[in-house]
């Protein structure tokens, strides 16, 4: 198979505008949207929202790349990194560590304009806590940089990228390429879903990490979304990408093969607008959140207010399986009999709804 890289028009990237103009138009209503949700919260909950936003991007993109994080762990990194008060603990999790520290630093730095060392400061990140890469360099290795799956024997390749010797040259102009096209650049991308695809198809088929080039192409794209609308976009694009992968690869291989990408730019384009409508939800999480605490303020006994803390810190996605008694009873130290009584109180008084029945009963929180 003949790669995109090895075409002679590499990298000048064709689409057909007329089938993604749709799309853009739906993006700017969402974009809006999201943005002036946002803005009609008070201070404190737009900071919930942009923290739980940030934890779910960071557990996704961690996520897709095989690595489980604790959204404790991960959450009290962001809020340390964001200097928000009160301090958390900080976590003995050097993964956990390093992602949050890249989602702090694309949110900040979405501005500025890319560099090599922006990039080996970002590879570092994601590599904290794995002792066989050595991070914040370029990929050096003679053998080829595969994208492989199957088992040993039975591998199948699906990407071969551009040999190590070559990847300096690409990325200086990779890096030229993407601080060209800034908004405030030498020419300017007027379509920022568009410029976001580009920019990760790009930087995926040159893969110039040994490991980590997942995470860091997935935030290379929100960085040139947030440059596009003018301010730190509020998504989640891994969580999209994660939930329908299977279509994200498929139209990544076929991207990788031709200069011509307008399937490619369609589903990462649809990816952006359900990352959108997935912050909407997000955003309506933090309000009805905030009626729940009022709502039931001076109801709640000390362990049942402190489970019903750590089932929000959860996210729109909860207890996977639902809070159960025994859920109950680790995370307050209580007994048996007490755990039933304290569930069973907030079943009546609306803040649990109880699902199933018997010893599977599990619980989630009551929003209505």
């Amino acid at each position: 198979m003949t790669y995109n890289w090895q075409q002679p028009d590499w990298p000048n990237f064709q689409y057909n505008f007329q089938e993604i103009e749709d799309l853009l138009f739906t993006f700017e209503k969402r974009a809006a949207r999201v943005s002036g949700l946002l803005d009609a919260l008070p201070e404190e909950a737009q900071t919930e929202t942009t923290i739980d936003m940030m934890v779910s991007e960071a557990i996704k993109t961690s996520e897709i790349e095989g690595e489980y994080l604790n959204r404790p762990d991960v959450m009290s990194s962001i809020r340390n990194n964001l200097g928000v008060l009160p301090k958390s603990p900080q976590t003995k999790d050097k993964k956990a560590e390093g992602i949050a520290e890249l989602m702090v630093d694309v949110r900040n730095s979405y501005a500025e304009k890319l560099t090599k060392e922006k990039l080996f400061s970002w590879h570092e990140m994601v590599m904290k806590g794995n002792q066989r890469i050595k991070a914040g360099g370029w990929r050096t290795h003679k053998g080829p940089m595969q994208v492989i799956s199957g088992p040993i024997g039975k591998t199948k390749i699906h990407f071969e990228a551009p040999p190590s010797s070559g990847v300096p040259k690409e990325m200086t102009r990779f890096i030229k390429w993407f601080n060209k096209t800034h908004p405030k650049g030498k020419e300017p991308f007027r379509h920022p879903p568009i410029r976001s695809a580009i920019v990760h198809l790009y930087f995926e088929t040159i893969h110039p990490f040994e490991d980590g080039n997942g995470r860091i192409g997935r935030a290379l794209a929100e960085k040139a979304l947030s440059q596009g609308v003018g301010h730190p976009i509020l998504l989640s694009l891994s969580t999209m990408i994660e939930t329908n992968k299977k279509a994200y690869y498929d139209a990544l291989k076929v991207a990788q093969g031709s200069s011509e990408i307008t399937p490619w730019v369609i589903c990462f384009v649809t990816t952006i607008l359900d990352a959108h409508i997935y912050a909407e939800k997000q955003i309506e999480f933090t309000i009805n959140k905030a009626k729940f605490f009022d709502h039931f303020e001076g109801q709640l006994n000390d362990r049942q207010l402190r489970v019903v803390q750590r089932m929000f810190r959860e996210g729109l996605e909860g207890f996977k399986g639902g809070l159960s008694a025994k859920n109950y009873i680790s995370i307050t130290g209580t007994s048996k009999a007490t755990a039933t009584r304290d569930l069973q109180d907030l079943v009546e008084k609306g803040a649990l709804m109880p699902l199933g029945g018997g010893r599977s009963t599990h619980y989630e929180i009551n929003l209505a």
